[in-house]
Order: C-alpha cells, then structure tokens, then sequence
C-alpha cells in the first residue's frame, strides 16, 4: 500500500507546484482575505487603518486616490500598512479583489 501512496502524493505535488507556476491555482475571494489579513486592523481602526463600517472614511480616500490608487496602496502598503498588508502570498489581484469587497461593504 505504501508503493501506491507515495506516487500519488508526488503526483500531487508536482501538479499543485505546476499550478502555481503557471498562474492557474484557485485565488481566494476578497473576503477571505479580508477576514484572515486585514479584519484585524480595519474593524478596530488600529494605526490609523480606515474601520470596515466607516464609509465617510472609505469614501474620502476613494475620492482622493481612485480606486487605482486605493489598489496600489494595498499593493505596495501606505503609511503603517506594509505591502500586501499581513498577506505576503497574495497575488496583485486577489489584493483589488479584497479592496473592492472593503469598499462594497463600506459604502
């Protein structure tokens, strides 16, 4: 049983690594992101990180940076929010996923 178990995990694993490779793995939802990276600092507002429920603050900076500039800053962070904020193996567009679920939720 050993000798069929072992193949298949290597068979797995190489197709897992050339998904990756090639850009075809699943990427997750801005929600998911939001609630495992970014929920921390955005429901409690913490080193200045606009709250999830305060659209006055939302709106503000989609008027003054556009939602492009809302999505570079989430890419390459912004003031105490570092680049891809706590999400180092995001992808650019699963971080203008997460920006445009923050901003339906928020306004």
């Amino acid at each position: 049983m050993k000798a069929t178990i072992k193949p298949i995990a290597v068979v797995g694993t190489v197709l897992v690594m050339s998904l990756a490779s090639t850009g075809m793995a699943q990427e997750r939802s801005g929600e998911k992101i939001y609630n495992s990276n970014c929920s921390a600092c955005h429901m409690t507002g913490a080193a200045g990180a606009p709250k999830m429920d305060a659209s006055d603050d939302w709106q503000s900076r989609l008027d003054a940076r556009g939602r492009e500039g809302l999505y570079k800053n989430s890419i390459n962070g912004y003031k105490a929010m570092p680049p891809m904020g706590t999400c180092s193996d995001c992808s650019d567009a699963e971080m203008k996923a997460t920006v445009d679920y923050m901003l339906d939720k928020a306004l």
